[in-house]
């Protein structure tokens, strides 16, 4: 007769992973019980859950967690195609200008037709996108784009939902399947991560390895991407954190629109909505803005100043003095972010254009 050893699961799991590692196979289990005396049978028990395939055994992998994996790589997005309206509200303060009937043309057509537009901060340059959807009630998907946006970021990934990994589908994905726009704010603070979006470029659709599954672009579909560069860098430094993107990516836009401020006229008009919107009646005020934002920004083309005022910036200051009621503090607190000598020399230019407006004292 003879009596084979007593060994715990415990002490299986230790013996197998002392002598061969967390990975294993038939032969090696063989190994282990002729030299401790154990039944196959006895030990294959004692580790099934860690069992991957025939003979093959992972001791950091349970047959749960294969079993797991396995059903996500056949399970649907946590939401397909979400059922929700994304075009956007269309704003009665908008003013069309620069590249607007163009960039709403090349929307209209519904042609895959990646559209670059590049212009300095707070132009309107995303606004206007966003106005060409809302008028044309286009669907629109916007992401804005650091330099630590990879490709889960924007196609998608594994997620884990009520325990299980469920794929869940990234924003290019649900633009793709829906004809939306896709708007990629800030493009030129990507890093060389964003060339996972190369085939979508060429509007060829894109394979998601991880799922097996080919995603087809539907009728519509379009990518638009807004930047303070060309995509080549920031030669005067204002734009830290802008990236020279790859050349075989900027050469997949076909088109670039240069957005400018807004002229005179236009941007009185635009202020001038803003305020309406706002109950401002003030429109010496709104006037004398303009013309400040003006001789300023001229200033700045001519290389005598390093700062400039943006229309957005001039809109934060109409809504300051619908908050404040004082032109002086709606000023102020609205330029406090530039250093104190531009701060100080931008509220004398203002002193200059406005015969109503007194300076505030230093010490307020």
């Amino acid at each position: 007769m003879t009596f084979e050893l007593k060994m715990t699961d415990q002490e299986a799991f230790d013996g197998l992973r002392a002598s061969f590692g967390k990975e294993f196979v038939a032969a090696d289990v063989r190994a282990f019980c002729k030299i401790n005396d154990i039944a196959y049978a006895t030990v294959t028990k004692k580790i099934k859950q860690y069992k991957v395939g025939k003979g093959k055994w992972n001791l950091e992998v349970t047959t749960k967690a294969v079993e797991n994996i396995e059903k996500s790589f056949n399970s649907p997005a946590v939401e397909p195609t979400v059922a929700q309206d994304l075009v956007p509200s269309t704003d009665d303060t908008f003013v069309k200008f620069g590249p607007f009937n163009d960039v709403k043309k090349v929307i209209q057509s519904k042609q895959f037709y990646p559209t670059f537009i590049t212009g300095l901060s707070g132009n309107g340059k995303t606004f206007g996108v966003e106005q060409a959807c809302a008028q044309l009630k286009r669907e629109l998907i916007r992401v804005n784009i650091t330099i630590e946006t990879d490709e889960d970021d924007l196609i998608g990934g594994f997620r884990l939902v009520d325990g299980a990994t469920v794929w869940h589908n990234g924003p290019v994905i649900e633009a793709l399947e829906r004809g939306a726009i896709l708007l990629l704010d800030e493009i030129d603070l990507a890093s060389n991560k964003i060339l996972c979006l190369q085939p979508i470029l060429e509007g060829k659709g894109l394979f998601l390895k991880k799922i097996g599954r080919f995603v087809e672009p539907a009728v519509g579909f379009n990518v638009v991407a807004t930047a303070n560069t060309k995509g080549k860098g920031s030669d005067d430094g204002r734009f830290i954190g802008t990236n020279v993107l790859n050349e075989a990516f900027l050469e997949r836009f076909p088109v670039t629109f240069e957005q400018e401020y807004p002229p005179v006229s236009v941007e009185k008009r635009i202020l001038g909505g803003v305020a309406s919107h706002l109950g401002v009646t003030d429109t010496n005020f709104i006037a004398r803005l303009v013309d400040w934002g003006d001789i300023i920004r001229k200033t700045f083309y001519d290389g005598g100043i390093e700062e400039i005022i943006s229309t957005r910036r001039l809109v934060h200051i109409v809504r300051a003095f619908s908050i404040f009621k004082d032109k002086s503090k709606a000023l102020q607190v609205c330029i406090n972010r530039f250093d104190d000598e531009t701060k100080q020399a931008f509220l004398e230019l203002y002193d200059k254009v406005d015969a109503e407006f007194e300076l505030p004292n230093k010490e307020s």
